[in-house]
């Protein structure tokens, strides 16, 4: 038996200011990201928005950057943190199970996505969350990461004001070639297939003050 397709679960929205970013996106979506918490010895914390719609429903937005009451990383943080000079939509994760069993396939059909490890985070209300992931950006920008919350309940389950996420456009300089990694991970596209052109994401979120683009920043539509 096939295993079941791998689904979005969430964007991934890195910035070297949390904080001036999550206003951001507060001040032209009018709906503010929550506070999820700091990543242990990734020196990295994020924001979370949840998605709604066709494309977003159970899926959510993360907005993540350094997190200042941390020391410095041993390595670079993860998404490029460390070398972006403004709010950029890095990736996206795609949620499944049986992540070891997924690798080897993947690997069998010519990607590999990296090993799954174990990460976890303490939420704000102290609720210790426990995910798996493989390598993020291990297959560049168009290619998602898989992700196990196990039976940890997902954030987007959580009460989170949400925003409609209208469009989730993918370009990339050889589109088959993203396409044959999304396959070999058992994942579909959210919304179109990709198209021809420079590796980028670019989404389109709507909330009670509109439509926004996110992508190099942040801009109304």
């Amino acid at each position: 038996m096939s295993a079941a397709p791998a689904v979005l679960d969430h964007l991934v929205y890195a910035a070297p200011d949390l904080a001036a970013a999550a206003e951001e996106v507060a001040e032209l979506t009018g709906l503010r990201p929550v506070t999820g918490g700091s990543h242990p010895g990734r020196g990295t914390r994020n924001r979370l928005l949840g998605l709604a719609g066709p494309l977003g429903s159970g899926a959510y937005l993360e907005l993540i950057g350094p997190d200042p009451e941390q020391p410095e990383p041993d390595g670079p943080r993860w998404f490029g943190i460390d070398a972006l000079t403004g709010p950029r939509l890095v990736t996206w994760a795609l949620r499944a199970t049986g992540l070891a069993q997924r690798v080897a396939r993947a690997r069998a059909a010519g990607y590999d996505p990296g090993d799954a490890a174990a990460m976890g985070r303490r939420a704000p209300d102290g609720r210790r969350l426990s995910w798996e992931l493989t390598p993020p950006c291990a297959g560049g920008t168009t290619t998602p990461f898989l992700l196990d919350w196990g039976t940890t309940p997902h954030p987007a389950a959580a009460d989170l004001p949400a925003a409609a996420l209208e469009a989730f456009a993918v370009t990339d300089p050889d589109p088959a070639a993203a396409a044959a990694r999304l396959a070999a991970l058992g994942g579909r596209w959210p919304d179109a297939a990709a198209t021809a052109g420079p590796a980028a994401l670019t989404a389109v979120v709507r909330g009670p003050r509109g439509a926004v683009r996110l992508g190099h920043g942040a801009v109304a539509v």
